[in-house]
């Protein structure tokens, strides 16, 4: 029997900007969703445990080859992977699978890219296909895009294969540039209040495309090169060049173009910062303050979520109250991870120890659970056996 395991993912930096084609930081967390399996000739068979546990259906079972998606079905996750494979010529058999997770599911955490990531490692451990971790990544993110049908983008699946903390260029080739972490402690809150990407990300979109419309004649829109939020050249923008044209824009998309810029701006000086190469002015310049990296990078965090709570409208007053009881406790810097509306927060903490204290406000204040977490390893095969009812 072998083993696989991936991890979940917070969204640290750069929130709401991947379908963009902008970069985004996502960082692996210590919450991993894990797969057992044995080959079993011409048939899978998966069970859930996590399902079982809740007394729903969990077992699902289905031939070797391309099969229908049925609405609704967590099977359809395990479907999409295998269908993928065979359409992409990958040589494989059945195989009998026990998956468990830790990731809670609606969470914002990548609960279905840790499934799927961890699932094809078993194939790929199994059967020899010698998949890179880009293929890796890609290959899942086929198979949830296209098959199961999710209109997400790469950076669940990318953050849950290659794990650790890395810049994701969400262009292609979709660069990945591996980012030094040693030391980062979070805590992750989950709210307990779950939400739909579904019914986010279109609106925001639709805003952003208005307010591109409507600068389309002028010469910034033209610089931009694009009518759409997927075509604009939005690193090519800055925010002196904006700031002329909000007051004619309608307040809404003025707002989400305005996002757009400053959430990159913030997120630029971030990564210097992450690589020790931002100079105390530039520092000062944005945050009117110098100080350690950790504090540096808190109130970076700080200023995103205020961008996705004034500027994107994403935030909720429970998670603001959520949030606040974060700080209260320690945090040095708290922000929305994922698409809002819901979903979890992202801490930076200090130590471990505030990392727990801030746990325990959050959950005392509402929150539906909470984990302290360092930067954790990516997809792998266990080097070892573990229970199948751990």
């Amino acid at each position: 029997m072998k083993v696989c395991s991936a991890p979940g993912r917070a969204d640290f930096l750069n929130t709401h900007q991947d379908y963009k084609g902008l970069p985004v930081v996502p960082v692996a967390i210590d919450l991993r969703t894990r797969c057992w399996g044995r080959r079993l000739a011409g048939r899978f068979r998966i069970k859930s445990l996590n399902l079982e546990e809740l007394g729903e259906p969990c077992v699902d079972e289905f031939e070797v080859r391309v099969n229908q998606m049925e609405p609704g079905w967590f099977g359809n996750y395990f479907r999409g992977i295998v269908n993928v494979l065979l359409k992409h010529g990958y040589k494989i058999d059945g195989m009998e699978v026990t998956v468990r997770s830790e990731v809670p599911v609606g969470s914002g955490l990548s609960s279905s890219a840790a499934l799927e990531v961890s699932f094809l490692k078993l194939l790929d451990a199994t059967y020899g296909l010698g998949l890179s971790k880009r293929e890796l990544a890609e290959l899942a993110f086929e198979a949830e895009n296209r098959e199961v049908g999710v209109p997400c983008g790469r950076l669940d699946q990318y953050g849950c294969t290659f794990g650790g903390m890395i810049k994701l260029e969400c262009r292609p080739p979709y660069r990945v540039e591996e980012l030094p972490a040693q030391g980062l402690i979070f805590a992750i809150i989950d709210s307990g209040i779950r939400h739909s990407t579904a019914d986010i990300h279109p609106i925001r979109q639709r805003e952003l495309n208005e307010g591109l419309k409507a600068l389309s004649e002028t010469p910034l829109g033209r610089k931009l090169g694009g009518l759409t939020f997927d075509q604009a050249r939005w690193e090519l923008l800055t925010e002196a060049e904006l700031r002329p044209y909000l007051d004619s824009l309608p307040e809404k998309p003025a707002k989400r173009l305005l996002f757009t810029v400053l959430q990159q701006l913030s997120t630029e000086l971030a990564l210097k910062v992450l690589r020790e190469q931002a100079r105390e002015g530039e520092v000062k310049e944005l945050l009117g303050c110098s100080g350690s990296k950790l504090e540096v990078l808190g109130r970076i965090m700080n200023l995103q979520h205020e961008y996705l709570r004034d500027l994107y409208e994403v935030s909720l007053p429970e998670l603001e109250q959520l949030r606040e009881a974060c700080l209260r406790a320690g945090a040095l810097g708290v922000k929305i991870s994922g698409a809002g509306m819901g979903g979890s927060l992202i801490a930076l903490v200090p130590d471990r120890r505030t990392g727990e204290r801030v746990v325990r406000e959050a959950v005392e204040s509402g929150a539906r659970a909470g984990w302290v977490s360092e930067v954790a390893e990516g997809v792998r095969e266990e080097r070892r056996e573990r229970s199948v009812n751990r």
